[in-house]
């Protein structure tokens, strides 16, 4: 049996696989890197859609009904010292991502990281391919960094974020819950 902190607390299946960590890194000040990312939510119908309620996959096959879509949630971290930031979107277009980009910047410097020296995303259209996502790293005097295809573990701060939030906040209960209010997340 593996230790119950390599299993999924929800599903109870194996998450951790048998690679060893060879290298851990961590950049010596605030803002040297932010690690960016956008996770795709499916958005639960009230009554907690077809994992709760397996009729309801019936019923909205049946009527044609359109399905419940999805929410994208924008995080960014600091490599040094962990603060997140997030925020919930409709989409992840690079015009978005942008946006998000200059509101974490300004979350960061609250917290007295004045400068980002890097920004590090994954390789998705928003990023690479956006004129708006391109200006606005160059508007915080940053550079870009982009992860290996296929190597999310290069962008590993940014991805455990997303897996906790997703555990933790958006997919905790089956059951219907009441949407937050707020349409940003962070931690610090």
């Amino acid at each position: 049996m593996p230790p119950l902190s390599w299993l999924d607390p929800v599903t109870g299946s194996a998450v951790r696989t048998t690679r060893s960590i060879v290298h851990r890194y961590e950049h010596s000040s605030p803002g040297d890197l932010v690690h960016l990312d956008v996770k795709k939510l499916g958005r639960i119908p009230d009554g907690g859609g077809w994992r709760a309620v397996a009729k309801q996959l019936r019923v909205s096959h049946r009527t044609g009904r359109s399905r419940a879509g999805f929410d994208y949630v924008h995080a960014a971290v600091d490599d040094h010292n962990r603060i997140a930031y997030a925020e919930v979107h409709p989409d992840e277009k690079g015009a978005t991502a942008a946006g998000f980009l200059t509101r974490a910047a300004d979350y960061f410097a609250s917290y007295g990281i004045a400068r980002i020296e890097r920004v590090i995303t994954d390789n998705a259209f928003g990023y690479r391919h956006s004129a708006a996502c391109k200006a606005a790293v160059a508007g915080l005097r940053a550079r870009r960094k982009f992860i290996k295809p296929h190597c999310p573990r290069q962008n590993g701060k940014v991805e455990r974020f997303n897996r906790t939030l997703a555990i933790e906040r958006a997919y905790r209960h089956p059951s219907p819950v009441a949407r937050p209010a707020a349409t940003h997340w962070h931690h610090g």
